[in-house]
């Protein structure tokens, strides 16, 4: 008999369940053999390369091997032909083998959970839902369940508007002084909340919106969901970070606002946090896996096995190629979980994954570099307002992203000394080319890599995207942060309301059973066997093969990087409450990126 999981049903097409995998083997009946003494040669540069006659079989061979096929449901191009229906395969296993792992913990933590009933009083209110985590999900939890004060302060405003600089910081932006409002914020209530108008506020750079309205055309599930847009805004009295209003583009189109009765502006935060959540882990899946496979599709049709940089790529890459069809069956599929969870179907989730990687929003590899997109964004060093007071995933994120650019820095260093070595690589410059074949938008090409630290760059966007873009959002995070109930539904199960004087929000959130279900869903996608493991971001280069074929010089920066991540996580592990009762300058205690937590690739 076939199981009905769909993700253990992949682990048996694939056959393998909890065999762990650590390498990206080739078959030894295929004629690859140049290419599997390509792979375990050092590394070298094609004009350093003694045996050019060898290598440009090896990439022959290569370009042969891996070929463009049709997109898994959605995306860019799939690997495809010999060479890369073999990595598909290993990589399917790896993710089914990990998902699997996790698959034994979370099942036990979902029966154990249902078998606490009585602790719940029926969810009978918001306060209710809190008992969910009493002493549940603790196999799950790679850290101490939830992040301390979600369940306690999840009705203060500073919370959620903080949200939008951690749980999901890749929404938000602030708006130019001469952009026009997105909607109007009735003036006595703006006023009364803030000392002034949302125009004034806009004028003086404090504005900040993010925008969901792009969910409204997308097909429905069978729970609700609104189509919120909002605004945000830098106090000038005391500098916070707080919501202003908050638009349902539903119905009637009704504006929130904090002057609302409590219940009514507590279900309008709620109806955001669905929106958020759909577009936090359908953008996420646009961001960094689709780019990392498109990229990395053409690496492997341009440059050989003995070239160092396909050598760093493959590093982070690890199980990259076996995610989307994992994804499409068991999230994406008529009836699986986007379906049974989220307030949008499994066809909205690719259609909206399909929009923001093709038109660049996600996928765009330049304008998303770390500190580029936060900067086109206003969030940091903005010309046209005041800095964050606070920016928790900046704070958190940055240490680790310099690591990061570090390593790939003396790397590359270790093979370039010059622009003109650069521009001599002709393996490299293939793969500047041929980024535009396979799909990968606004990536590098010779004109723009003008220097050896502009090709680190590019090398450390990977090891980002693989790890901290990936992780904040997703990951951990589910069941720890941005699914946690009730004030993170993931869908409404009432109908979004026409008219304020709401009185009941516990209408609106799932019933025991669903909401049991809900939080195992978010369980599935948890890693907390990672923590404290050779899988964590400590160790993202920490490679026998990696550092044996590399120069010397990666030896000791991959010593210096796993300083820096070990640092990084005592401070993050200690983090709590402040005499001013914050963390960060939240209510909520985030740990989302402690390095010795996370994992140095995608994951999951």
């Amino acid at each position: 008999m076939q199981p009905t999981d769909p993700i253990l049903r992949w682990a048996v097409i694939c056959g393998s369940l909890l065999l762990p995998v650590i390498s990206h083997p080739l078959s030894p009946s295929l004629p690859v053999d140049n290419i599997s003494k390509r792979e375990s040669l050092p590394y070298t540069v094609p004009k350093n390369d003694n045996n050019p006659t060898s290598r440009a079989e090896d990439l022959r061979n290569r370009r042969d091997g891996w070929l463009y096929g049709p997109p898994v449901l959605i995306g860019p191009w799939s690997a495809a032909g010999t060479l890369g229906e073999i990595r598909n395969k290993v990589d399917t296993t790896i993710v089914i083998a990990e998902s699997a792992n996790q698959r034994k913990l979370e099942s036990v933590d979902y029966a154990k959970a249902k078998d606490s009933t009585a602790q719940y009083n029926g969810l009978a209110t918001l306060d209710d839902y809190t008992k969910l985590y009493d002493r549940e999900w603790e196999l799950s939890s790679a850290g101490d369940g939830p992040a301390l004060g979600l369940l306690t302060n999840y009705t203060q405003d500073l919370l959620f508007s903080m949200e939008r600089l951690s749980l999901n910081p890749y929404a938000v932006r602030r708006l130019g002084k001469d952009e026009p409002l997105p909607f109007e914020v009735p003036i006595d209530q703006a006023t009364s909340l803030v000392g002034q108008t949302a125009s004034q506020l806009l004028h003086t750079g404090r504005l900040f919106y993010v925008d969901h309205r792009n969910q409204s055309s997308l097909p429905r599930a069978t729970q609700y969901s609104a189509n919120c847009d909002a605004l945000f805004y830098i106090s000038p009295v005391n500098g916070d970070f707080l919501p202003l209003a908050i638009r349902t583009n539903t119905g009637s189109n009704l504006i929130y606002t904090p002057a609302d009765a409590p219940d009514d502006w507590l279900l309008a935060k709620m109806m955001f946090n669905v929106n958020d959540f759909f577009m936090g882990q359908w953008d996420h899946l646009s961001r960094t896996h689709l780019v990392l496979e498109a990229a990395g599709l053409a690496a492997q049709r341009t440059m050989s096995g003995q070239h160092p940089l396909l050598g760093l790529l493959d590093r982070v890459m690890y199980a990259t190629f076996g995610f989307r069809t994992v994804a499409t069956e068991a999230l994406l599929a008529p009836g699986a979980g986007v379906d049974k969870y989220f307030g949008l179907s499994g066809a909205a989730a690719g259609l909206f994954s399909n929009e923001t990687y093709f038109n660049g929003y996600a996928s765009a590899v330049q304008a998303n570099y770390f500190h580029a997109n936060l900067k086109r964004r206003g969030l940091i060093e903005s010309p046209d307002g005041p800095e964050l007071k606070h920016f928790p995933y900046y704070e958190d994120a940055k240490p680790l992203y310099d690591a990061i650019r570090s390593f790939t820095g003396i790397f590359c260093d270790s093979y370039y000394d010059s622009i003109d070595a650069v521009d001599g690589d002709v393996e490299l410059q293939a793969w500047l080319a041929e980024a535009d074949t396979a799909q990968v938008f606004d990536f590098p090409t010779k004109a723009t890599i003008r220097s050896v630290s502009d090709l680190a760059d590019l090398m450390a966007h990977f090891g980002f995207i693989a790890s901290i873009a990936h992780h904040t959002v997703n990951l951990n995070e589910l069941l720890e942060g941005s699914g946690v109930l009730p004030f993170h539904p993931i869908a409404l199960y009432k109908p979004v309301p026409d008219a304020k004087g709401v009185t009941d929000v516990v209408s609106y959130l799932p019933g025991l059973d669903k909401a049991l279900a809900t939080i195992d869903f978010s369980a599935k996608f948890a890693r907390p066997q990672y923590a404290g493991t050779n899988r964590t971001l400590v160790h993202m280069f920490d490679s026998d093969e990696l550092l044996a074929r590399s120069h010397p010089s990666a030896r000791v920066a991959n010593e210096d990087f796993k300083s820096t991540m070990y640092a990084r996580s005592e401070a993050i592990k200690s983090r709590k409450f402040g005499p001013d009762g914050l963390s960060q300058g939240m209510p909520f205690v985030w740990k989302a990126l402690d390095p010795d937590v996370i994992a140095w690739n995608v994951a999951i």
